[in-house]
């Protein structure tokens, strides 16, 4: 059994204590020559988007359970997104003064236990608290998965890494979301199918924050460590980090685009209690909600790999056309979408065709442009 001498940060005072743990477990390993971390990396992800997914997925339960209507579901999700945009900034810090394994595994572990509480909730005021709970979770998690691919590719095929993080992604949020629209439908044991649903997410979730402690490896673990013994305070120095990445124009024109470009997304949440209300069963609900994930799982790794070999020939431009591209593409599936196609049962093959192309084409954005040139901008 192997001992490692490491140091471990005192956030509180910073100062550095060595002590003599076991380090057996936290050694770099492979996978079929797939490097560990990177695989528990796209499971973390997996099940991420599959939280993301469960409450718009069973929207319809929710609130004949609640009593409430769409915007008190509107408000749900507002709640999530607003704590979990307020608490961003602290997975910076966060991961500037530890390791990446503990951060990660103390957001999955906040989101799931958060997910689990919510299934068994029976008042509109307990959900709402704990959907806040679980944006502090993802906030925790989102940005420091972000993280790890950036230091993992290099920027000629950063987007290609973005991309298939998006893929493994998308395949849990589809997983997810379909699974929850059919169990809907039914009673397990006595318990409403959507309520296990919450239940099953939540223990897997555990499940893979377990294994992130247990067995992933940050690759600047090393680098955090010396950063920790030059650094006088790591307040002082995350917010002069933040002031810094906030003066990158870069930076400021894609949040204030991200500003008018999130609000589509939002309201594509309702897609899944849109098509029930027009008359569609769970299975088939189920389905239309897997096309448009499929489509927007293989667009994002298209747009990725699209966006990688742009740049290498248009090194200024070549990301910022294939977002473009991507988001005037929502303007006509959209209209089509919502506005061409009779909202009845008949239309369903219609649907299913718009929700696939729409798909494929109006999710580049995100591993295309956004994600790697904040990677190229925003300092390590």
């Amino acid at each position: 059994m192997k001992l490692r001498r490491i140091v471990i940060i005192d956030s509180s005072s910073y100062f550095l204590t060595r002590i003599c743990i076991h380090e057996v477990l936290r050694t770099t390993r492979y996978f079929f020559g797939i490097s560990l971390s990177l695989i528990i990396i796209n499971l973390a992800a997996i099940v991420e988007r599959a939280d993301e997914n469960l409450l718009p997925s069973v929207y319809k339960e929710v609130s004949e359970a609640f009593n409430i209507g769409p915007s008190d579901l509107g408000y749900l999700m507002f709640m999530r997104n607003f704590f979990r945009g307020l608490a961003s900034p602290m997975a910076g810090i966060l991961v500037l003064t530890y390791d990446r394994p503990t951060v990660l595994a103390m957001g999955t572990l906040c989101w799931a236990l958060s997910t689990g509480v919510m299934g068994g909730s029976h008042y509109f005021g307990q959900v709402a608290f704990w959907q806040a709970v679980n944006g502090l979770g993802l906030a925790i998690v989102i940005p420091s998965l972000q993280s790890f691919i950036a230091d993992s590719y290099s920027d000629s095929v950063r987007g290609t890494g973005f991309g298939l993080l998006n893929l493994v992604g998308k395949v849990g949020g589809i997983g997810g979301g379909a699974v929850a629209t059919v169990m809907a439908g039914h009673e397990f044991w006595g318990v409403p199918g959507w309520r296990f649903a919450f239940v099953i997410i939540s223990a897997l979730s555990c499940l893979i924050g377990f294994l992130v402690f247990l067995f992933f490896v940050d690759p600047r673990r090393n680098e955090l460590l010396d950063r920790g013994r030059d650094s006088g305070s790591v307040w002082v120095e995350s917010w002069t980090a933040m002031k810094g990445v906030m003066k990158v124009k870069t930076f400021q024109i894609i949040v204030l685009q991200g500003l008018v470009g999130s609000l589509p997304w939002t309201a594509m949440v309702f897609f899944t209690m849109w098509f029930e209300l027009i008359g569609f069963d769970h299975q088939k609900v189920a389905i239309l909600f897997s096309l448009f994930g499929a489509g927007c799982s293989f667009g994002s790794l298209l747009g990725g790999i699209i966006a990688d070999r742009m740049s290498q020939i248009y090194p200024h431009s070549g990301r910022i056309i294939c977002a473009q591209f991507s988001a005037f593409m929502g303007i006509p599936y959209t209209w089509f979408l919502l506005r061409v196609i009779p909202p009845t049962v008949d239309s369903y093959h219609t649907y299913a065709i718009t929700l696939l192309l729409m798909g494929l084409t109006i999710s580049w954005n995100g591993t295309a442009c956004n994600a790697p040139m904040f990677a190229e901008v925003v300092p390590t």
